[in-house]
């Protein structure tokens, strides 16, 4: 018997999804829809590339919208901090690169990511992976460049 994972089934499934998770975002949840994309975009991604490749794109929709509840964080980088820039990456390698960076990281280290957009779907897919385990303060927000620390939390 077919799971829901292939063929026309689960496409229905993705589709039905995806515009939900949008319509959420829109009425003012995109940080609720954005933690549902991210596990769902986990649970998939490596027996259904394209499908989660998909989700990863509607996270990046989602984060463009306004969320009803959004806090200033005051940040600060560490001299010791690597800086990882990953502007001039094509964007299907980046993703990548951020979590090798990140799975290299000792507890209580950090990295600095530098992108061109606000990586906050990357932001749920940490914590879809990782809940508890990684902080994530923003440096610097746009426009056209965008700082965050990533740290990995020590137990």
């Amino acid at each position: 018997m077919a799971g829901p994972d292939s063929g026309a089934e689960f496409q229905a499934l993705l589709e039905a999804f995806t515009r939900t998770l949008r319509r959420l975002g829109q009425v003012g949840y995109p940080d609720d829809a954005s933690r549902l994309a991210a596990r769902a975009w986990s649970a998939i991604r490596h027996r259904n590339p394209a499908e989660a490749q998909r989700i990863n794109g509607t996270m990046h929709y989602l984060a463009r919208l306004p969320s009803i509840t959004e806090q200033q964080k005051e940040n600060f980088m560490s001299q010791e901090d690597i800086q990882l820039d990953v502007r001039s990456e094509i964007p299907a390698r980046r993703h990548e690169l951020i979590f090798e960076t990140y799975h290299g990281l000792s507890d209580g280290n950090a990295f600095v990511l530098v992108n061109d957009h606000d990586p906050k779907p990357l932001y749920y897919q940490f914590e879809a992976e990782h809940t508890g385990q990684f902080s994530w303060d923003y440096l610097e927000e746009g426009p056209e460049t965008w700082r965050v620390r990533i740290g990995r939390v020590a137990p």
